[in-house]
């Protein structure tokens, strides 16, 4: 029997699907962090008893991570490691400043109201007293500065944007947190973050006073700060260390 018009249908369980998410999360993770090697073959079954659940929230936590890429089909079956040369990274990272520039002279082509950019106001100001960070309070920044950035593609008021920018966040390296915590370790820390947040005061600024041009490209040379972190951190191994997903960057061979 089909489904009747008018009434509504039930979808899958909410335990089901917390399942699955957390599935996705916990291998995601696991990727990042190095558990699985370039090129390594991952099936279901040895996940169901290594994370003890069951094979279809495996399944489709494997189908997204191929989807976002950081998995590939084999042809054999199944799934392998996607290993990432460093054009891949650079691109992944100028793939973001062109979409957060986008977001930037959107949102001041389309800002309507003063008040809209009350929340990225907020955020800079909250920014503003966590800085220079510290060990302790280096958390709370991480979860400003990707509420900032969050906050700016909502003023961008596209949803068309938001869904491809999306895809290029998935990616190691690409979004704006990246590589958050191996900048504790880079040489002149304190410098780095300081213009990543006069970045965040200009932006607001230009897109408060509907400077479009300006706002994108201060987006865009905001997102070049990672390229110039990760060129810092592929010169130290112990700072790379500190990078998720790093151990699936195919390096160059020293000479």
């Amino acid at each position: 029997m089909g489904d009747l018009p008018g009434i509504p249908q039930a979808g899958p369980p909410a335990e089901f699907v917390s399942q699955t998410g957390r599935t996705l999360l916990n291998l995601r993770e696991m990727l990042l962090r190095g558990d699985f090697k370039p090129g390594e073959r991952i099936s279901e079954l040895p996940l169901v008893a290594r994370l003890g659940v069951s094979r279809t929230p495996i399944r489709l936590a494997l189908d997204r991570l191929a989807h976002e890429g950081l998995l590939e089909i084999s042809p054999s079956g199944g799934f392998v490691v996607r290993e990432f040369t460093l054009t891949d990274v650079w691109d992944a990272i100028e793939m973001r400043g062109v979409l957060e520039g986008t977001a930037a002279r959107l949102a001041s082509e389309r800002l309507s109201h003063y008040n809209e950019l009350d929340r990225m106001r907020k955020l800079r100001d909250e920014i503003d007293l966590v800085l220079p960070s510290t060990i302790e309070s280096f958390a709370r920044y991480l979860d400003l500065n990707e509420a900032f950035h969050t906050a700016l593609v909502d003023l961008a008021k596209s949803a068309m944007l938001r869904r491809t920018l999306d895809c290029v966040l998935s990616l190691p390296f690409a979004s704006p947190s990246a590589l958050v915590f191996a900048r504790l370790k880079l040489p002149k820390a304190s410098e780095i973050l300081t213009v990543g947040h006069e970045h965040h005061h200009a932006l607001v600024e230009a897109i408060e006073n509907r400077q479009g041009t300006r706002a994108e490209s201060l987006a865009r040379e905001h997102a070049r700060l990672s390229r110039r972190n990760l060129e810092i951190a592929l010169g130290d191994k112990d700072i790379l260390s500190c990078v998720p997903g790093a151990s699936l960057i195919r390096l160059p061979r020293a000479v």
